[in-house]
């Protein structure tokens, strides 16, 4: 029985589909099963867009591009190691407060969780009338990783991580466009490395934009947030700033976390409810002006990503490679965007994304 012509396609079309699909979840799984490997030199090529203008400004000053990718690197760490330096006492006090505080917040929640007491004590107790087992088994429980260790990793593999990126960076830093044209002279056409090398000059200027735009934005919605803590009068307000501008880098769940956190410490702070609310409260006004208003001025109607886009990047990253994910998703997210605007079968694909 001879196949027709019009099923023959059909055929195909269906099987290059379903290769496309096994591709593209093998790619999944393989970054989600090569996280220490592909995390670290993700991390440095996002901060080679950041860093790469600069470097080449130094280059038209007749500045080596080695030599200022070392002093680029020596200006990032320093400032990484003095702002780790003044936070690291705040950190450590608010730390050693957690236990007292939690014992707090139990108490004046008590209230609130009396019903689900109740509720529990009776479930416990139909339990144990209806336990007929003659011998009970005794159980082992295993002690599992902290928060700290479930989140980031345990910390010889965070040094590990971060000392990678360093030297990548500077590699990376120091070879300037040299690279990018050696890895476009694998393509077969003139035409096709053309194309990559001007996307690829886009993908880092937009990048490079949009992280010093939302770096920029974020110490300053950071410290205003750290004044209105400190005009509230709650403890470490330098603390809470600088969390600001850390979780700023992880839209919507970021600020959410934190705005539940400090509705924790207005409640363990203040006795009246009026005043622990306004901790939060406080917060989330902040948050919303700058969002609304700020944001979008500064970066501009071409950089921003539709909300809908960005919480399902974040779910993504944060599956693929956790915590640290989820702040960089919205920098790789905007990158495929700037790539499917360049390719024509993907245009479709970068409307989509766009705000």
């Amino acid at each position: 029985m001879q196949t027709s012509p019009v099923a023959q396609p059909n055929h195909l079309a269906r099987a290059s589909f379903a290769l496309i699909g096994l591709f593209v979840l093998a790619a999944f799984y393989t970054l989600h099963l090569g996280r220490v490997f592909f995390l670290p030199i993700v991390v440095a090529v996002l901060l080679d867009f950041l860093l790469g203008p600069a470097i080449r400004q130094m280059k038209r000053a007749r500045i080596p591009e080695p030599v200022g990718a070392g002093f680029m690197l020596v200006v990032l760490l320093v400032s990484v190691g003095t702002a780790g330096y003044y936070l690291a006492a705040p950190t450590q006090e608010g730390l050693s407060e957690v236990p007292a505080s939690v014992r707090q917040a139990e108490t004046k929640l008590r209230i609130f969780r009396q019903p689900m007491q109740h509720l529990t004590r009776t479930a416990e107790q139909v339990e144990r009338v209806t336990d007929v087992t003659p011998g009970r088994t005794p159980e082992v429980t295993v002690k599992g990783p902290g928060i700290a260790e479930r989140l980031f990793g345990t910390t010889e593999a965070v040094a590990a991580g971060a000392l990678e990126v360093v030297v990548l960076l500077y590699f990376l830093l120091a070879s300037g466009e040299r690279l990018l044209q050696k890895l476009a002279r694998l393509l077969p056409q003139r035409q096709d490395r053309e194309h990559v090398l001007a996307i690829a000059r886009e993908a880092e200027a937009s990048v490079s934009r949009y992280l010093l735009a939302q770096t920029m934005i974020n110490i300053g919605e950071g410290a205003i947030v750290a004044g209105a803590m400190a005009l509230i009068g709650v403890p470490n307000p330098l603390l809470w700033g600088a969390c600001t501008a850390l979780v700023e880098y992880v839209p919507y769940v970021g600020a959410t976390a934190l705005a539940i956190v400090l509705a924790l410490v207005g409640l363990t702070t203040f006795n009246s409810p009026g005043q622990a609310a306004l901790v939060p409260g406080s917060f989330l006004l902040i948050v919303f002006l700058v969002a609304n208003f700020v944001t979008p001025h500064v970066l501009g109607r071409n950089l921003l990503l539709s909300p809908l886009a960005v919480f399902v990047g974040l779910v993504f990253w944060s599956w693929i490679w956790g915590v640290p994910g989820t702040f960089i998703a919205v920098p790789l997210l905007a990158t495929f965007r700037i790539v499917c605007d360049r390719v024509e079968p993907l245009r479709a694909v970068g409307q989509l994304l766009k705000a």
